[in-house]
């Protein structure tokens, strides 16, 4: 487990993440949560906190098991993903959203395709998991499926999650992919969009690669 000072900064520092998604338009009142790895454990969102006023009093610790470390609420009811998630892949942070075009893309689309090259940064093509009840491990089973190879899903009828080597990069995700939900619904609104296709994809990534697209200065 990390030490008190660490949990105390994990604990501030998900709080503002909350708050931000919250400024953003991401969650509303109580439909999200985030968390963040810390040492052996997890800091969490509380089940039933508003998470535009969420402070870092309000956020728990828990083991990789879920058992309580500190705080005195409790966690999240989709805590069982977010532990599965921290478990069989390499993520740092992890952000779940009701977002408004992430969720409405998920009630009809079965995929996401790569219309926008930003979209590469997530992956590829988003898929959408299979819908299963809030809360459980089959839902947890089902998004990590649709998390193979991504750092950002789809859930169906449900939401989004997206995930990444720390807290800043799982926010990021998260935005990047309800502009990337919008960005299709407009150009659905507007006709046929294209879609890049392997090739184009490939290029994208080479160039990301030669040119170091997105890298902070040295």
């Amino acid at each position: 487990m990390g030490t008190a000072t660490g949990t105390h900064v994990a604990r501030e520092q998900l709080a503002q993440a909350a708050r931000r998604l919250a400024a953003e338009g991401l969650v509303v009142g109580t439909a999200g949560n985030l968390s963040l790895r810390v040492g052996d454990g997890v800091a969490t969102t509380p089940t039933g906190a508003v998470l535009r006023d969420l402070t870092a009093e309000q956020i728990i610790v828990v083991d990789l098991d879920g058992r309580p470390v500190e705080g005195e609420l409790r966690p999240t009811s989709e805590l069982g993903l977010h532990l599965a998630i921290y478990q069989e892949l390499d993520a740092g942070a992890v952000v779940h959203t009701h977002a408004p075009m992430a969720t409405a893309i998920a009630c009809v689309l079965d995929e996401l395709p790569v219309v926008h090259y930003h979209q590469l940064a997530l992956g590829g093509p988003v898929r959408v998991g299979r819908y299963e009840t809030f809360g459980t491990q089959e839902l947890a089973r089902a998004t990590l499926d649709a998390l193979d190879g991504r750092l950002a899903a789809l859930m169906a009828n449900h939401g989004a999650i997206s995930y990444g080597n720390d807290l800043e990069q799982a926010v990021e995700n998260s935005l990047l992919l309800e502009w990337l939900c919008s960005l299709h619904w407009h150009a659905t609104a507007l006709g046929q969009p294209r879609i890049l296709n392997n090739e184009q994809q490939q290029a994208v990534v080479e160039a990301f690669v030669r040119q170091r697209y997105g890298s902070k200065p040295a």
